[in-house]
């Protein structure tokens, strides 16, 4: 494949751009030396990029295009809602709609508000959980990669510049999956909310959810789930619904706009309320977005949710992602790399680990197999499935993966893959230099 162009738009975007990319998980330097492709456009399951290869492409828009690119029905939702508008001085009717139609979809929250990416509305759930128990404390789960850009989760990171230690001192952290240390943390009377994935890679322990959930509310503490991967991934109504524990507040993004700008923070009455205009108590300076109700996401929102529920789109991204695990396992074994490439996660969140020969996580491994599944024309982070992958795309990865897999039992056979990673290894997101 030729990267030529791909290559100088990557040495612009860096010139314009810090980073070269506006997510750090979209960088350069998480793909192979001179194979990070620049995108000129997608449809379904597959993208091109501006040197005009095609790719299949997994984890698409980290996860949040569910349905595939240019997605029919959103698209044409989208086109309607433009010729009225996209924003307004006072609400839009859709905004009702969107709301109702949201908390239909997720019965156990009772208010939503919408917002436009994931960090606004969980910091807006820390803001209320704060302001609702009096207490300076969150805490948070420390097994889990990402919840938001603001100082108070980026100063627990590995990229802490520019977050003084007085606010990072106010968020503690705590195990997956380890109900004691959940208790040690809330057992203080200082933690103002416990915010968690109720699911990652693994399902939860028996029980474990359920008490969190007890925990919390015998100690006055505001349970918080993120919802941006696992919202509509695990089941329409998210893993809220799907495991049957109820958070007090739940935020959600990603898969609810299909691409599209649209976040959620949604829970219990009588905590949304602390942000509205009926209630007596001092209020909350919740959320006020200039674009947060724009009327084309919303309408991109409300088909996403329709499909969902109607095409059983959770259980589709469930069977696409069983048959691809499956297929990958199969010739990573055939090709003695079974423990080593490693395909992990629930069958519509899967994610790959690459470890060396002592079987722990490599930068070099993982650059070697990235490159192989490139050049074969599979591009992607992980092995996150949508629904607008078929049979064919499937069987195709897996036999590029095959191939994949030959290269990488060579370098383990040689004890270096050096010579197959064309370039300086891709790099962990969160590092202090670069």
């Amino acid at each position: 494949m030729d990267f030529t162009r791909s290559r100088e738009a990557n040495k612009r975007l860096h010139d314009l751009v810090p980073g070269g990319a506006h997510t750090y998980a979209k960088g350069e330097d998480q793909y192979p030396e001179g194979m990070a492709p620049v995108i000129s456009h997608g449809r379904g399951a597959h993208v091109w990029d501006v040197d005009g290869n095609e790719f299949i492409e997994y984890g698409s828009g980290l996860r949040a295009v569910s349905l595939g690119h240019a997605h029919p029905r959103v698209t044409q939702a989208v086109r309607a809602q433009l010729d009225l508008g996209s924003n307004f001085v006072r609400p839009a009717a859709i905004e009702l709609d969107a709301a109702a139609k949201f908390l239909a979809t997720v019965p156990t929250a009772e208010m939503v508000k919408f917002a436009k990416n994931g960090s606004d509305v969980t910091t807006a759930a820390v803001r209320l959980a704060r302001a609702a128990t009096g207490r300076p404390l969150v805490a948070l789960c420390k097994d889990q990669p990402f919840f938001s850009t603001d100082d108070w989760f980026i100063g627990t990171t590995g990229m802490p510049a520019g977050v003084p230690s007085a606010t990072t001192d106010l968020t503690v952290r705590f195990p997956y999956g380890d109900v004691d240390a959940v208790a040690q943390v809330v057992a203080g009377g200082q933690v103002a909310c416990v915010i968690l994935e109720a699911a990652t890679q693994t399902d939860p322990p028996p029980g474990y959810l359920q008490r969190v959930r007890e925990l919390c509310t015998r100690h006055g503490v505001v349970l918080i789930f993120d919802e941006m991967i696992t919202g509509f991934r695990w089941s329409e109504a998210g893993a809220q619904g799907f495991y049957g524990v109820t958070p007090d507040l739940s935020t959600f993004g990603k898969a609810l706009g299909n691409g599209f700008a649209v976040s959620a923070l949604a829970g219990r009455r009588d905590l949304m309320e602390l942000g509205g205009l009926r209630d007596t108590r001092e209020r909350v300076f919740l959320l006020s977005t200039t674009h947060g109700a724009e009327t084309h996401a919303l309408a991109a929102a409300m088909a996403v949710l329709d499909t969902y529920v109607e095409e059983g789109i959770a259980d589709r991204l469930h069977a696409i992602g069983a048959r691809l695990a499956a297929g990958v396992r199969a010739v990573a074994a055939d090709a003695g790399v079974a423990d080593h490439v490693v395909v992990r996660g629930r069958d519509s969140n899967l994610v790959f680990a690459t470890l060396d020969p002592a079987g722990k996580p490599s930068q070099e491994y993982r650059t070697l197999f990235l490159r192989r599944l490139i050049a074969g024309g599979v591009v992607g982070p992980s092995f996150v499935v949508s629904a607008a992958l078929t049979d064919a795309d499937v069987d195709r990865t897996i036999e590029v993966v095959a191939g994949a897999c030959e290269v990488y039992r060579a370098a383990l056979d040689a004890g270096d893959p050096t010579p197959w990673l064309g370039g300086r290894p891709v790099k962990p997101v969160f590092r202090r230099y670069a």
